[in-house]
């Protein structure tokens, strides 16, 4: 069985969702350094402060991936009640965060905030593969891109819409957040839960037995093509990830340099080393159907396409991580020529930022349809390592211009690059994958986004701080350097749904 080919509006109403989505996580990229730097962290501490953000996502998405992947309610079905938790407890972390009265509450929020933002993500990208056929996945993800660049567009612009046009306090004592911050996170929350809400009660799951029926032939080649490991090749890798993880450690900090970033780095590829050796004790006892043992056996069973995206993933999040910690400081610094970050100055380097996030998104939105136009003619592959190549441009470029409006050319590589980011390899993802595992597997997907993420955020402040003077802008250079290696490995990677391209064709309403 097929499954059948839906309307534009029914793609558009499964999608709706995302727009809340990214109108809270808009908000949480274009303003939280603000928010910590305003509650006195210092520029090398940033990084460290926004690692809980990427950690959180590393152990939050495999779970409700796997959790969706066995869930089947009769009102809610499969992923949207992920979908209407996450958008609650993301509403009311929103509600809270600009009200932070120190650091460590504000850190302690953006963990809170992220981990309920990936309840409600997660889920989203398994459902364009529940839902839709091979030949219009590459429409479905192009219209969460839409999406994810709209709702980005108006967030990130908010303070500066409410302090340029409706004359709200952009500036606050030494210590608190400004108005025009906080009344833009009110807004946020109530955004994120009505657009929720949409998807949710406009849209309708298949049962798992009609999943089954659709999926029959590729769930049962990837069952075959699965090889369990044994408790012993569990035990060899973790051994070799915790001793090397170890090791780097004490060699760091023993002749080299340590700060709290690099810990958390060394010690997460010792934890790994960990998961491993405790999967291989549950595979020792025969305790294989549990979650966790999935999980593992599932990451280390990834099918060949999933493997080679992940290199590419690797360095295009790499880059745009960096593009989110350091915009702001870099920006007002280097460009503004601001210093403290209370000042007037500082705070109006730090709203252009956002009008540069709303511009990027924006430019997203607006391509991308045209992507999914172009991916009929060069193929996904192609578009993606153009789209790269030009993002790559655009941060290099932030070190070369002085006038903050000529930032704005910059943005348009940028958004072209992102709008692709959140499209093309999940459609390409999505061909490769077992149908019946299409939570978990985005959920293990998202590793590699997450894992460059706590890679930048662990050791660009070491770079900031000891190889760039404290000068923001070039971890924007170094950004773009990845953004580029990324696009190179594009070419590497198997499409083996490129023939549904082909037959796709732009969804009119029906």
């Amino acid at each position: 069985m097929e499954k059948p080919r839906l309307s534009f509006w029914q793609i558009w109403n499964m999608s709706f969702g995302f727009f809340g989505i990214q109108f809270g996580f808009a908000l949480q990229n274009a303003n939280v350094s603000r928010i910590f730097e305003t509650l006195g962290a210092s520029i090398e501490q940033i990084p460290l402060l926004w690692i809980a953000a990427p950690v959180t996502g590393l152990i939050v998405q495999p779970i409700i991936g796997h959790m969706s992947d066995k869930t089947w309610t009769r009102r809610l079905g499969r992923r949207r009640p992920y979908f209407l938790t996450g958008a609650i407890l993301a509403s009311l972390a929103l509600l809270i965060m600009p009200n932070s009265p120190v650091l460590w509450v504000a850190a302690g929020m953006l963990w809170i905030m992220d981990a309920s933002i990936n309840i409600s993500m997660e889920p989203f990208r398994a459902f364009v593969g529940d839902l839709l056929p091979p030949e219009q996945r590459t429409i479905g993800f192009s219209m969460q891109s839409f999406f994810i660049g709209t709702g980005a567009v108006i967030a990130s612009a908010l303070p500066y819409v409410m302090t340029n046009w409706l004359g709200i306090s952009n500036t606050a004592p030494a210590g608190q957040i400004p108005d025009s911050v906080k009344f833009s996170f009110y807004i946020g929350g109530a955004v994120f839960l009505f657009a929720v809400l949409w998807t949710v009660l406009t849209t309708k799951e298949y049962s798992p037995e009609e999943l089954e029926k659709f999926n029959k032939e590729q769930n049962e080649t990837a069952r075959n093509d699965f090889h369990p490991l044994s408790a012993k090749k569990f035990f060899n890798g973790g051994m070799i990830w915790l001793v090397t993880g170890l090791m780097f450690f004490f060699i760091f900090q023993q002749f080299i340099y340590m700060d709290y970033g690099l810990a958390v780095f060394f010690l997460g590829i010792s934890t790994f080393g960990l998961l491993q050796i405790l999967a291989s004790y549950f595979t020792r006892q025969g305790q294989t159907e549990n979650g966790f043992t999935v999980v593992m056996n599932d990451l280390f069973n990834m099918p060949r396409t999933m493997k080679q995206l992940a290199f590419v993933q690797f360095f295009s999040w790499f880059a745009l991580f960096a593009m989110w910690i350091y915009t702001t400081p870099a920006v007002a610094h280097h460009i503004f020529g601001a210093t403290d970050a209370s000042s007037e100055l500082y705070n109006k380097g730090a709203n252009w930022v956002g009008v540069l996030m709303a511009v990027y998104n924006g430019f997203a939105a607006v391509t991308a349809f045209l992507l999914v136009w172009l991916a009929k003619r060069i193929g996904r592959k192609g578009v993606h390592s153009f789209s790269l190549v030009l993002g790559g441009i655009g941060l290099a470029s932030f070190y070369l211009i002085k006038d903050p409006n000529l930032l704005l050319v910059s943005e348009l590589g940028i958004g072209i690059a992102w709008a692709s980011i959140l499209a093309m390899p999940y459609a390409i993802l999505t061909g490769a994958l077992p149908q019946n595992k299409l939570g978990i597997y985005m959920g293990i997907f998202n590793f590699f986004i997450v894992i460059p993420q706590i890679t930048a955020a662990a050791i660009l402040g070491f770079f900031v701080k000891s190889v760039f003077g404290g000068e923001a802008v070039y971890a924007l250079i170094l950004g773009g350097a990845s953004m580029l290696l990324a696009a190179f490995l594009v070419i590497f990677v198997e499409d083996e749904d490129a023939h549904s391209t082909n037959k796709e064709q732009t969804t009119t309403a029906q």
